[in-house]
């Protein structure tokens, strides 16, 4: 059974950092693209950060580019989002996603708030 668990989340004050990791478990991690996404209250879920599997090449949003780094550990099965300079329109949930043979995954989120 496929399944994805985010950590890390909680409250910062602005210009702060939080690391988020998706644990994946029942599928063979290191084979699979990795995807951060977030969505704000009132506001579509958007893509914020991809990691390929092979090369491991990474893709960022427009909004966090310079600020977040998307990583993988797949010995640990493990995908990381390092947010730094977290400003207050960063506030979302934040969502871990894998595609498996054309079916998606969601992990069950994790909040993020930065306010002061």
């Amino acid at each position: 059974q496929v399944q994805l668990v985010e950590s890390g989340g909680g409250l910062v004050q602005p210009g702060g950092s939080l690391r988020l990791s998706c644990a994946g478990y029942g599928f063979t991690f290191s084979r699979y693209a990795m995807s951060w996404y977030r969505q704000a209250p009132g506001k579509e879920r958007e893509l914020v950060a991809r990691i390929g599997s092979a090369d491991a090449t990474t893709n960022y949003a427009d909004s966090v580019k310079g600020r977040f780094t998307i990583s993988r550990d797949n010995a640990k099965n493990t995908a990381y989002l390092q947010m730094n300079s977290l400003k207050p329109e960063d506030t979302a949930v934040y969502y871990c996603n894998a595609i498996l043979s054309f079916l998606s995954y969601w992990g069950q989120g994790t909040q993020v708030t930065v306010s002061s």
